[in-house]
């Protein structure tokens, strides 16, 4: 029942058959929607690939490659040896990774910078010893 005070309806109108249900069924897929939601954002975070390339529990490798011992940690930037003496790597803008002695490619992750170091060191060649200044001549950091 309804009453008017003032030419203002006042009171419940009669609910009509299936209001009710209809409610709830929407409050129902509103609620499911949102739980689906927040159960995806971890997978479709995880699937999305890190600005670097790299995997963000990547921060180390030690490994013999190509006879050499390449080494690297992540301590805010990379230190990198090849048979115990340093590879400066530099970080490019979009995130990839090149070398000294390698300074014409870039790679998506130290690793493969390291690695391509290595490629381009012929045998019995090795990389300088860090102890002067940094030298970016023709003969990439290497001596015989």
């Amino acid at each position: 029942m309804s009453v008017s005070v003032g030419g203002v309806s006042v009171g419940r109108e009669p609910a009509r058959p299936g209001s009710v249900r209809r409610t709830r069924r929407e409050a129902l897929r509103g609620a499911f929607g949102a739980v689906l939601a927040v159960a995806l954002v971890p997978v479709v975070a995880a699937s999305r690939p890190t600005r670097s390339g790299e995997d963000p529990g990547d921060t180390a490798f030690d490994e013999t490659y190509r006879g050499r011992r390449i080494r690297g940690v992540l301590k805010g930037s990379w230190e990198v040896t090849v048979d115990g003496r340093p590879l400066h790597l530099m970080r490019r803008a979009d995130g990839t990774w090149l070398s000294m002695v390698d300074h014409y490619r870039s790679y998506p992750t130290a690793l493969e910078a390291t690695r391509a170091a290595v490629d381009e060191l012929s045998p019995g060649r090795e990389l300088r010893e860090a102890d002067g200044p940094m030298h970016m001549g023709g003969d990439h950091g290497v001596h015989a």
